[in-house]
């Protein structure tokens, strides 16, 4: 069973609805966010959305799902083996 909960969350996919609506699955962390940025953490890496009056309106961290509204500027994708936050050492030694 275990295995089968693994691959639903290891499965990651982001729809955009006209540029107003974001909705993400595969998201294991979300490290911070306000109105312009969310920075959040997928099974495929980090990621970094930007834009304008941004509202986390959903967030299920046992289905790793995630709904964003507002006026979606950029969808950037990090690096890919970042799938957590850094501890403080090492956001030091970054």
């Amino acid at each position: 069973m275990n295995e089968v909960n693994n691959q639903k969350s290891a499965i990651h996919n982001i729809i955009l609805e006209g540029r107003k609506k974001l909705s993400l699955s595969g998201v294991t962390d979300v490290d911070r966010f306000d109105e312009s940025t969310v920075l959040l953490y997928t099974c495929m890496g980090e990621m970094t959305v930007r834009g304008t009056d941004l509202h986390v309106n959903g967030l299920s961290v046992e289905s790793g799902e995630m709904s964003i509204e507002g006026e979606i500027k950029s969808i950037v994708y990090g690096d890919p083996e970042r799938r957590s936050p850094l501890s403080f050492l090492g956001k030091i030694f970054r």
